[in-house]
């Protein structure tokens, strides 16, 4: 790797703050072909075409370069992050969950925590919960398994143990959801100042175990650190609308519209703008 190869990698970064995504993205795509396999840039190429989108190339990319030498502890939980959110994105949100799973027995980090949390609300929302008696009867019709036959034509002695105290899919489905909210909870005691994890909070209780009232505490503890959250912003309008408060939902909206949107939002930026101009009646 050369001089001018830095100087590019250095020029792709200022593109990419000042905004200038596809300049950035061929400045920094001609320094990796020429050797350049800094964690430094890779993660920031990697978190910038996320940002974009390019959820495939993103994640093809983290594989590939997920052994960069010289990469620090936390430069590898950001790796496995962002290859995380692009699972999420990309319909894998289980592969997601347990690659941040795997990295978090490892030990606690803030980042984790926000992430895995909201991973795990996704998972256990209420519009995912899979219709268990459906699930039953389909078990229930499906045609047994023929035993296997040994050598001489007879059946043959499994000699696999029967696993004991299997759980339903129900079963599963709520120990799941234990699990998340305790996981959550100790987000929260980890850091309570951390406002992502005070909305994971109020987004488990309010999407998955469908406890308005005590959403809206969360909700509003995590406002009161970050104003500008537009999650937070995003489900404390609900709140206005039910109460028929049009105005101070357009309010909040409209300021989640100017924080910046990533793949971990519940609401994407177009979103929210359909939503304000129903509001105004533009629609």
């Amino acid at each position: 790797m050369g001089f001018m190869t830095a100087v590019k990698a250095n020029k792709a970064v200022r593109l990419q703050k000042n905004g200038n995504i596809q300049e950035a993205q061929k400045l920094y795509e001609e320094t990796f072909a020429e050797g350049l396999n800094d964690p430094r840039y890779l993660l920031s190429y990697a978190l910038m075409i996320i940002r974009d989108g390019q959820y495939q190339k993103a994640k093809e990319f983290l594989v590939k370069h997920q052994k960069a030498p010289g990469m620090t502890p936390g430069q590898r939980t950001d790796l496995l992050v962002y290859y995380a959110v692009c699972c999420l994105r990309l319909g894998n949100l289980d592969k997601g969950i347990s690659t941040l799973e795997q990295q978090f027995r490892k030990g606690e980090n803030g980042l984790l925590y926000q992430t895995l949390g909201y991973m795990y609300v996704d998972k256990y929302d209420q519009k995912n919960k899979p219709d268990f008696e459906a699930l039953a009867e389909a078990q229930a019709e499906a045609p047994a398994e023929e035993p296997a036959e040994n050598g001489d034509g007879e059946e043959a002695e499994s000699t696999e143990d029967v696993p004991e105290n299997v759980m339903t899919p129900e079963e599963a489905w709520n120990a799941g959801i234990t699990k998340a909210e305790a996981f959550i909870r100790a987000s929260v005691e980890y850091d309570e100042e951390d406002s992502i994890c005070l909305d994971n909070m109020g987004q488990f209780l309010y999407r998955v175990r469908g406890d308005r009232e005590a959403a809206k505490e969360w909700f509003s503890k995590a406002l009161a650190l970050k104003e500008n959250q537009i999650d937070t912003l995003y489900f404390l309008s609900r709140y206005d609308l039910e109460a028929g408060d049009k105005k101070a939902a357009a309010e909040k909206l409209e300021k989640a519209l100017d924080g910046r949107f990533s793949p971990l939002n519940y609401v994407d930026k177009e979103t929210v703008q359909r939503e304000i101009e129903k509001l105004k009646g533009n629609v």
